[in-house]
């Protein structure tokens, strides 16, 4: 049974987002893109429309982009957005299926925020820096209040107030990411999140969990300030290893040879810690997929190609 939270513990929580919600916010119609749910977009001639695919063409500087739209994916094709220190980079409330990728974020007060009942985002392969440092209140990735499905997965989020913030969510995958030299590197406020094969260093404080139910394995922590933080006041239990033999995760400060558990409080421990680093692609998993099936169908072609019975010509 999962350990209730203290009321005390809540009105911290609740307090913290909204005293964030005045500080940080999207920037005037002027400097807002908006995709609209049509389909239509407003707002900048460097985001070219392929049917549900929006790729940049060009930085884009000053201005956040909302997103209105479900089933679709904003590809930055490798190009900048950048802010002016205060507002939201990008914006999904009540959104589905919508993708945002390959994208550089910088100088932003609040990088992505998926908010409301949101279900299968996707937030891959991008480059977060420079996030909240001016508002002193925003995340790089912040999930908050029931958005659901989201998967995290192969982006660089460096030198950020918070790089993660999971705030009252759940069924949230985090994997393969670098989080480094963040003031907190992930923040769990909610339950049923999966926290795997990621490297986590130099921060501050990797990982802070507030709530129970969450499983955390195959993670570097290495050269945190503090590793993990736990809240005392809600107690949480969760799990920190995936059974022996697959093991749990590297930890710097582990002194033992695998065979002792990493001891976090008296409710978590990793049982199976690593007494080597995990290894995580260079290229994450999602970008290698591609790659495969490209290659299969080659394959397939070719094989197909030699299977066909030569045509045989009349002289």
């Amino acid at each position: 049974m999962k350990k209730s939270v203290s009321m005390l513990v809540l009105l911290l929580l609740v307090s913290v987002v909204m005293f964030s919600l005045p500080q940080i916010g999207i920037v005037n119609a002027e400097g807002t893109i908006y995709i609209r749910a049509d389909g239509s977009m407003e707002g900048t001639d460097k985001v070219q429309r392929d049917g549900n695919i929006y790729t940049f063409t060009d930085n884009v500087v000053n201005q956040s982009i909302i997103v209105e739209k479900d089933d679709i994916v904003v590809d930055g094709a490798g190009y900048t957005l950048e802010g002016d220190g205060k507002t939201s980079a990008i914006w999904l409330e009540n959104r589905r299926n919508v993708t945002i990728k390959n994208m550089q974020i910088t100088h932003f007060g609040e990088g992505i925020r998926i908010m409301g009942y949101c279900e299968n985002n996707a937030i891959i392969g991008n480059n977060i820096t420079d996030i909240g440092h001016k508002t002193d209140t925003g995340n790089a990735i912040w999930l908050t209040f029931g958005a659901s499905n989201t998967t995290i997965s192969g982006n660089n989020i460096t030198g950020n107030r918070v790089g993660i913030f999971v705030y009252m969510s759940g069924g949230t995958i985090i994997s393969e990411n670098c989080i480094a030299s963040n003031g907190l590197g992930i923040w769990i406020s909610g339950s049923s999140n999966h926290i795997i094969r990621n490297n986590i260093t130099d921060n501050n404080v990797g990982v802070s969990v507030d709530f129970d139910d969450n499983i955390l394995y195959h993670n570097n922590f290495v050269n945190n300030t503090v590793q993990v933080k736990v809240n005392e006041g809600s107690s949480p239990v969760n799990s920190w290893d995936n059974g022996y033999p697959s093991g749990g995760n590297y930890w710097s400060d582990y002194n033992g040879t695998g065979d002792t558990p990493y001891i976090i409080d008296e409710n978590n421990q990793d049982n199976y810690p690593l007494v080597n680093p995990a290894i995580i692609p260079e290229f994450p998993s999602w970008t290698i997929l591609p790659l495969l099936l490209t290659v299969a169908l080659a394959v397939t072609l070719y094989r197909k190609r030699l299977a066909k019975p030569p045509i045989h010509q009349s002289y």
